[in-house]
């Protein structure tokens, strides 16, 4: 049991690198998408899930590192561990401005919907789903999704004010 365990261990550590990081170092941070929001005109594995590059000030312990903040990020905390950190690459083209998009105190990334552009009723066995399309506010282009009606409803009822006058009137 111990000779496998111990062959096992050496196939992980071949591939295992560790991340260490030297204080003056530009590194990105990793933001993770808010459920229900678009991620900056790109869905899925498109999205950017970095943003920086941010200077590190010092290292707190073995596995967290403090950053140089810019003062949009005042309410983030700036001690973070070494997984939410990613060496800086030396192409400019790969790295997502900060101020391209809007990040909260939770390092969640904001889109706005603008505008619903459509409605339709989704017919599953045995439930109808009414869903909309909507657009949001994207920087990168025009970003349209289909989203469950209720759900945008409850996030942004004055929207669905303007749209109910405008169906009305057909």
């Amino acid at each position: 049991m111990a000779a496998a365990r111990d062959r096992q261990k050496s196939y992980a550590d071949k591939r295992h690198k560790p991340l260490e990081f030297q204080v003056g170092d530009m590194i990105l941070l990793k933001v993770s998408p808010w459920k229900g929001v678009t991620q900056f005109g790109k869905r899925g594995k498109l999205s950017p899930r970095y943003v920086g590059p941010f200077e590190i000030l010092k290292r707190i312990g073995p596995v967290a590192y403090q950053l140089k903040l810019p003062d949009k990020l005042s309410g983030v905390h700036n001690v973070f561990h070494v997984s939410n950190l990613k060496k800086c690459l030396p192409d400019e083209t790969l790295v997502v401005p900060l101020e391209e998009i809007q990040v909260d105190e939770q390092l969640r990334f904001i889109e706005e919907l603008v505008e619903i552009m459509d409605r339709e009723v989704k017919q599953l066995k045995q439930s109808k789903i009414p869903i909309v399309k909507v657009r949001w506010n994207s920087r990168r282009g025009h970003e349209f999704t289909w989203e469950r009606e209720d759900q945008m409803m409850k996030k942004y009822p004055h929207l669905f004010k303007t749209t109910t006058n405008i169906m009305k009137a057909r």
